[in-house]
């Protein structure tokens, strides 16, 4: 796999598919906290979904300040009906009160301290370093961990894993577009099951691992 050709073929057919949520967050010039609050919000839910949730409690609070002000009851009826509501409402609330208390209410800008927050994983911190603070980081959804392996670019069983093998692999200047370009490709191209090969722009670099019923 020619991964450099694979990203500039996607970079050039993708014009008319939608970017993620987050990135379309931090694209608006939104601070490193809204942009971790959205990120939170979006796990295990529909960009369309996050999308109207995030804009509804960052109007209440984009602070960690105001977002305490908020009662849990407050912060799950703005987010409604992302999922895990009541666990997001409280790990904001957590999250919020370490920032004041350990990091003078700012969101720390490297990867040990993020995992320190309450709730946030590897996926979540790559991804607030990357959109929130430019860095070069990795971040492996469920959609680049299957895409990378679909095309036979890495050879994994889980994102961490994938994250990892990518780290080694990838070129680092493509590590912040990968995420975006990914996620945007397998939510409108290379679905989970049945992906649409028939109009895909890399489908003759692609060995399609795994993949049995396509359109």
């Amino acid at each position: 796999m020619n991964i450099g050709r694979f990203i500039r073929t996607l970079q050039r057919h993708r014009a008319g598919w939608q970017a993620p949520v987050v990135t379309l967050v931090a694209k608006r010039g939104a601070a490193p906290f809204e942009i971790l609050v959205s990120t939170l919000l979006s796990l295990r839910t529909k960009d369309e979904v996050t999308a109207v949730a995030t804009q509804r409690l960052l109007a209440a609070a984009r602070t960690p300040p105001a977002m305490l002000a908020l009662t849990q009851a407050d912060i799950r009826q703005c987010i409604h009906p992302v999922g895990f509501a009541p666990t997001k409402a409280r790990r904001l609330h957590e999250i919020s009160r370490m920032l004041l208390e350990k990091h003078d209410g700012q969101v720390p800008d490297n990867l040990a301290q993020l995992l320190e927050l309450p709730g946030v994983g590897r996926k979540t911190a790559n991804l607030v370093l990357s959109e929130a603070f430019g860095q070069d980081a990795v971040c492996v959804d469920t959609h680049v961990h299957r895409i990378s392996n679909r095309i036979g670019y890495v050879r994994t069983r889980t994102p961490e894993a994938t994250e990892f093998a990518l780290r080694e692999k990838l070129p680092r200047r493509y590590w912040r577009a990968y995420n975006p370009l990914l996620v945007a490709f397998g939510q409108v191209i290379c679905r989970p099951i049945s992906p649409f090969c028939s109009r895909c722009p890399v489908v003759g670099m692609c060995p399609r691992v795994g993949v049995g019923k396509s359109r």
